[in-house]
């Protein structure tokens, strides 16, 4: 009897055991940005993206520099900014550091988006650069363009971000603030307009850089239909004036498909994503 029951009962740990470890692994396996976050950090073809896209901005970077009339900021089109000095404005997470680690560790945690533990994160400054990144900001700073980093990262975490950028080479300058963050100022929210009207009172901006529509023009809570006409509306910027990094691991493109209500529940969301899966290529 005795051995009956010890039997029964290491038949129950192994039970437990094996749902323990089934139920582990299934949830992390079934994170939302498990497959993303795994293409960012092991797909050649993210590294060939991000390299193609300053290559390309490196090929155009002396005939924007010498066209004094050239820049990517429509509010100086048709404006005196021939005797400004050149900018290029480059959105910092996804576009120039790469913060996949960061969400390896919410997958890992099974958890979504905490915004303590991302400052946490952001203070630790150990986000590699994204492929691509440093050497052509190098290029563009030895031919004295300025180069500002607009960034949603809060101010109060801008050291850990100016540290993280130093690590890596990054150009910064001794004598102006060109790391831009959210709040720093009482305007700069996070639709970044302002930040970018106050770069150019002083700057012929000629390149934008960024992973979200936002990072180029104001583009907040508007349909999908909304951001497919910005985007063919200004068709002739892309990969010219305006430079998009892959990011499929989170962006407004996500709000987009439950059209930015926050009051919806996880599974309500759930649907309404699934309810956007296309199947019939129309």
């Amino acid at each position: 009897m005795l051995h009956s029951l010890r039997k029964l009962s290491f038949l129950g740990v192994l039970v437990v055991g094996f749902l323990f470890c089934s139920c582990s692994s299934t949830s992390t396996l079934q994170h939302p940005t498990t497959s993303a976050t795994l293409w960012t950090q092991n797909a050649a073809e993210y590294q060939a993206l991000t390299t193609m896209v300053y290559r390309a901005a490196t090929s155009n970077l002396a005939m924007a520099i010498e066209d004094s009339y050239w820049t990517a900021y429509p509010a100086q089109e048709n404006k005196q900014i021939r005797k400004l000095p050149p900018a290029i404005i480059v959105d910092v997470d996804e576009a120039v550091l790469d913060n996949s680690p960061f969400q390896a560790r919410m997958i890992q945690q099974n958890s979504s988006y905490d915004p303590q533990q991302w400052n946490d994160w952001v203070m630790e400054a150990k986000a590699n650069p994204v492929p691509g990144a440093v050497d052509f900001t190098q290029r563009a700073a030895k031919r004295r363009v300025a180069v500002f980093y607009l960034t949603n990262r809060e101010a109060k975490v801008e050291d850990g971000t100016r540290e993280n950028l130093n690590e890596f080479g990054f150009p910064l300058s001794e004598d102006e603030d060109r790391i831009l963050s959210k709040n720093e100022r009482d305007n700069w929210t996070s639709a970044k307009t302002q930040r970018r009207a106050y770069i150019a009172q002083n700057y012929r901006i000629i390149m934008l850089f960024g992973d979200d529509l936002n990072d180029f023009i104001s583009a907040k809570n508007i349909s999908q239909k909304e951001r497919a006409h910005i985007v063919e509306e200004n068709r002739e910027k892309w990969g010219k004036l305006w430079c998009v990094l892959p990011n499929p691991v989170y962006g407004s493109w996500e709000n987009a498909l439950y059209n930015f209500d926050n009051s919806l529940s996880p599974a309500q969301i759930d649907s309404a994503k699934k309810a956007r899966l296309n199947p019939k290529n129309n």
